[in-house]
């Protein structure tokens, strides 16, 4: 009987071993589709995300840039972004993060009070460490939120693990060949001393019997016989070690390090970006979402104030960018290399595809239709706490310059065959 518990065993997990080989790259990555998608589209918006390089070798960098909107219409379940930093979602450290910067002031901190409805810039400098291939986000972590992950693309490190090295020279001439291991035989002495002075501590408790004879002591009032005078004494040599143990380890650390600095607890406050042109004004009638059809459709008004001809280039939520492919210039923002699985293939559909002239204002149909509502979970927002959608409209006139305004309101689900 044993022996075939062992072989289904076996069995089970070659099975699932063959599963995991064969499924696409792309789904072994995006843990960001278990974040409800009322957070997914309307608290934190990326867009301009670029990746210097797709290939980098051990101890190599690649640098990740790009933008992110804080949406006005943020979620009333959602913690406010009072208290922020700036990360990334990646699979461990394969990659090491060396530098942050949030409009180029170093982000090592956290940040407050990031202001609704505006842009900031963002860069991070990461290093290859462990060869592979790994997806990477950028991530804004928003205290009471958690984690708001990023548009994320594939980097594959390569080379040798061991050849990584992390070294650096500190302001009073100490080289350090390899932070990972710096330190680290210290810091396991003093771990195993506190260990041990606690294992003695607990056999000596534990030398004589325990629950059942010290109940009926407590029974009869005998609280002499719980702790005596000799584990009075053992308690005071306990204490006196302890305290000499902190004073020599705290004098000798002061001793071989007379300059230290403490642990950051100070937070910055970063000023957003200049506020861009507002071409556009969106005024919001309705939406809905086709639930067999995939498909979601928005209802606005738009006004444009410029005095220029500006075209519906794209619709960006949820990191997925549904690009108008009847607009060369929209096309043309586009960089080749940015993640296609984040780029639904068809797009975004206007009923009405003529530019906005100045001084124009006009009911648009916007149609975002893709698998990719499902494959990224995003079709619970029906059922979410407000049953609202959101996200970004880029507006571009002939020369490729560019506006941004949002969108969002509540949405409704639907059948195919139905029209707004």
């Amino acid at each position: 009987m044993i022996f075939l518990l062992k072989r289904i065993t076996m069995l089970l997990m070659a099975v699932s071993a063959l599963m995991v080989g064969l499924m696409p790259g792309v789904a072994m990555a995006h843990g960001e589709r278990a974040t409800e998608p009322y957070i997914r589209t309307r608290t934190v918006h990326w867009y301009d995300v670029k990746w210097s390089t797709e290939k980098v070798n051990v101890n190599d960098q690649v640098v990740v840039t790009g933008k992110f909107r804080l949406f006005g219409d943020w979620p009333e379940a959602v913690s406010l972004p009072n208290l922020t930093y700036l990360g990334n979602g990646a699979p461990s450290a394969m990659l090491v993060r060396e530098e942050t910067y949030i409009n180029g002031i170093p982000a090592r901190q956290s940040h407050k009070d990031l202001v609704l409805g505006r842009d900031y810039d963002f860069k991070i400098v990461l290093r290859g460490r462990v060869p592979g291939k790994w997806h990477f986000h950028p991530m804004l972590n928003v205290s009471g939120a958690g984690p708001i992950i990023g548009p994320g693309d594939w980097i594959e490190v390569v080379g040798n693990r061991a050849d990584f090295k992390q070294s650096l020279t500190t302001m009073h001439g100490l080289k350090i060949d390899d932070l990972e291991t710096y330190g680290v035989k210290n810091a396991q002495i003093w771990q195993a001393g506190h260990v041990l002075l606690a294992i003695v501590w607990l056999l000596w408790w534990l030398r004589r019997p325990l629950i059942i004879p010290r109940w009926r002591a407590k029974e009869q009032g005998r609280d002499d016989l719980l702790v005596t005078r000799t584990d009075d004494r053992m308690a005071v040599v306990f204490f006196v070690v302890v305290l000499a143990v902190v004073i020599i380890g705290f004098t000798q650390v002061k001793k071989n390090y007379p300059q230290l600095v403490p642990l950051q607890a100070g937070v910055e406050k970063p000023e957003p970006l200049p506020a861009g042109p507002q071409w556009v004004t969106v005024k919001y009638k309705r939406a809905e979402y086709d639930v067999p059809g995939r498909s979601m459709r928005i209802v606005a008004e738009f006004e444009n104030l410029s005095d220029r001809a500006v075209t519906i280039g794209e619709f960006d939520t949820a990191n997925l960018r549904f690009v108008n492919k009847a607009s060369p210039v929209a096309l043309k923002a586009v960089d080749p290399k940015y993640p296609k699985e984040l780029l639904p293939a068809h797009g975004l559909v206007l009923d009405k595809q003529e530019p906005l002239q100045p001084g124009e204002k006009r009911t648009v149909v916007l149609n975002a239709t893709d698998a990719a509502w499902e494959v990224e979970r995003l079709v619970s927002f029906l059922t979410n706490v407000d049953s609202r959608t959101g996200g970004l409209i880029f507006f571009y006139d002939e020369k490729g310059n560019r506006s941004i305004s949002e969108v969002s309101g509540p949405i409704l689900p639907v059948f195919k065959g139905a029209r707004i």
